[in-house]
C-alpha cells in the first residue's frame, strides 16, 4: 500500500507518522510543497509527487459571462484566512466602488465575516453565498475573474484548480509545485495580493482562459502506475 499526504497530515502534530514507521518508497505526496513539509517536519522525503486531477465534465459549458470580479471558496475556518479576503475587496473599492466580490462556504466564522463586511461597507459589493451545492459552485466560478485564496497553508488547493478550469485566474501565498502554474500568481502577503488584483482586473489585455494543467486521467494514471498496472511516459 501507499500511504498519499495531502495537506495538514504533512505537519508535525501528526503523531501517526511515528506509529506507522513508513518509508519514502511508500509515502505519495500531494505537491512539491508538502513532500518538503512533511520531509523537514518528520525526516523522511515522500519519493512520491502526484498531483490531485479534475473531473472536467463536471464543468457547465460553455463557459458563462465573467460577471462576478472577484470570487473565493472554501470553509469559514480561521486557516483560510478570510478576513484577508474582505480586506482586499475594501482596498480595491477605494479605486472601484462597484466592485462585485462572492465568498462560497460556510463555518465557524461565518458571523465573524459577516460583522465585518458590515463594518467595512461591503454589503453592497460581498456576496456571502453560505454553502452550496458543488455544481453550482462551479457555476459561479465560471462567472469570476479573479479566485482569491487567502489560506495560511495549503497542500493542493483542488478548489485553486477547478477554478482554473473555469476560466479564472487564481492568486495565492501558498506555492503548490515549484513550476510556476499559467494563471496561478502566488503573492507574498495581502498588500500584494491586492495589488495583483488590481492589475489583473485593470488591464485590458487580461485573459480568462480555461486551462486543466492536472487532468484526472494524469493522476489515475501516475496511481495506476506506483501499482505496476500500466506504464507512464
Amino acid at each position: 500500500h501507499y500511504c498519499w499526504i495531502l495537506g495538514q497530515d504533512a505537519k508535525k502534530g501528526n503523531k501517526d507518522v511515528k506509529r506507522t514507521k513508513l518509508q519514502g518508497s511508500e509515502v505519495i505526496a500531494l505537491s512539491d510543497f508538502i513532500q518538503n513539509e512533511f520531509e523537514k517536519n518528520h525526516g523522511t522525503r515522500p519519493q512520491y509527487v502526484i498531483p490531485p486531477g479534475i473531473d472536467a465534465r463536471q464543468f457547465a459549458h460553455p463557459i458563462k459571462e465573467k460577471d462576478i470580479d472577484i470570487i473565493a471558496v472554501g470553509s469559514l475556518i480561521p486557516l483560510k484566512q478570510y478576513e484577508i479576503f474582505i480586506d482586499v475587496i475594501a482596498e480595491i473599492k477605494k479605486q472601484s466602488p462597484g466592485i462585485s466580490a462572492m465568498l462560497i462556504g460556510d463555518g465557524p466564522e461565518k458571523n465573524k465575516l459577516q460583522t465585518l463586511i458590515a463594518a467595512r461597507g461591503l454589503d453592497p459589493n460581498i456576496i456571502l453565498a453560505g454553502e452550496l451545492p458543488h455544481p453550482d459552485v462551479l457555476q459561479y466560478m465560471q462567472r469570476g475573474k479573479i479566485f482569491l485564496h487567502p489560506s495560511a497553508y495549503e497542500g493542493f488547493g483542488v478548489v485553486c484548480i477547478e477554478a482554473l478550469y473555469a476560466g479564472c485566474q487564481v492568486i495565492s501565498f501558498c506555492r503548490p509545485m515549484a513550476p510556476d502554474i499559467q494563471h496561478w500568481h502566488i503573492v507574498p502577503e495581502q498588500g500584494a495580493m491586492a495589488q495583483k488584483t488590481i492589475e489583473i482586473l485593470q488591464n485590458p489585455d487580461s485573459v480568462y482562459t480555461s486551462l486543466n494543467p492536472f487532468p484526472m486521467n494524469n493522476t489515475a494514471k501516475k496511481i495506476m502506475a506506483l501499482f505496476g498496472l500500466m506504464q507512464t511516459s
